[in-house]
């Protein structure tokens, strides 16, 4: 039976030849009813995710960056109706983290004959996450980093809107994990992970896995250029948790409150400021289409046995 497939695209992002070339790729896979859907931000997927859920899509091609595939994934959590990411965003941590290339061919292919994979989404104050959230400095950075500069810079812009933000101040904290205070005290950042890697392509947290169930939870009391130069520093070595300025573990659940309102934001987009946050995992909430796993080169041979990236 063929599938109803659908195409959440965000149309002002670009990857190879484009729309009309993936219009091709997927009209040459066995799909009965294509469901297809351009919007012009990301704000306006959901609506979108919604009513192809609806009409019964059996596969979801998310067209776009970090922020359309966490605000698509929002609304497919728990649905098990497997997402197939298209990666024309700036960064794409998402997809680096799955292994689905920024190459639109083979990012079809992966869709419809790759390997759906359980996992784990964060959840802050009701609204899911695939990537990262954070509150205070990063997400300033981020804000910062406008749209008009992401796409001269890419990856730049982010660079130098955090140094711009680097001598902001301190902002009393008070965060607790699974409903005991593991901080109090003054800091710049606080940051929840569903995986490692961070804008710049920067580990953050060193051992996070998106389907073993925890939230990463990181905090930094770095203020000024030199200090935050050393927690970069101690980051792009990837051992942040050796930071004198940062600390790091694990929780199901972290709540937060600021003695002051931050921003905040989530797989990149920026939120309006709260002086709350509430957060949690969901664990196995999303099912992603991910290369095949090939069998370990010499199995049963005697040989290496170590698997071919897929």
């Amino acid at each position: 039976m063929s599938a109803t497939v659908a195409v959440i695209a965000h149309r002002k992002k670009t990857l190879g030849a484009g729309l009309d070339r993936l219009r091709v790729l997927i009209s040459e896979q066995d799909v009965g009813e294509l469901l297809w859907y351009e919007v012009p931000k990301s704000k306006k997927a959901p609506k979108r995710v919604r009513k192809a859920l609806k009409q019964g899509a059996d596969l979801v091609f998310v067209w776009g960056g970090d922020g359309m595939v966490q605000r698509c994934a929002d609304v497919m959590a728990g649905s098990g109706v497997p997402m197939a990411i298209l990666p024309a965003g700036t960064a794409n941590l998402f997809a680096g983290e799955m292994d689905v290339p920024a190459d639109l061919e083979e990012a079809v292919r992966i869709g419809f004959h790759g390997e759906h994979r359980k996992l784990d989404l964060g959840v802050l104050n009701g609204e899911h996450f695939a990537v990262m959230a954070g509150a205070g400095f990063e997400a300033e950075m981020i804000a910062d980093a406008d749209r008009d500069a992401k796409g001269r810079l890419g990856r730049l812009a982010y660079i130098s809107a955090a140094v711009r933000h680097v001598g902001g101040p301190l902002v009393p904290m008070t965060v607790k994990v699974d409903g005991t205070t593991w901080f109090e005290g003054d800091a710049s950042c606080l940051l929840l992970g569903n995986v490692g890697t961070i804008t710049g392509g920067i580990e953050a947290f060193d051992d996070a896995r998106p389907d073993d169930g925890w939230l990463e939870v990181g905090i930094s009391t770095a203020k000024g250029p030199i200090q935050w130069a050393r927690v970069l520093g101690r980051m792009t070595a990837g051992r942040s948790d050796e930071s004198p300025f940062v600390r790091v573990t694990r929780a199901r659940k972290v709540s937060a409150k600021f003695g002051v309102p931050l921003m905040y934001e989530l797989d990149g987009g920026d939120r309006e400021k709260t002086t709350e946050l509430k957060a949690s995992i969901a664990p196995g909430a999303l099912t992603v289409c991910v290369p095949p796993v090939r069998e370990p080169v010499g199995a049963g041979t005697g040989g290496d046995d170590h698997a071919a990236e897929g």
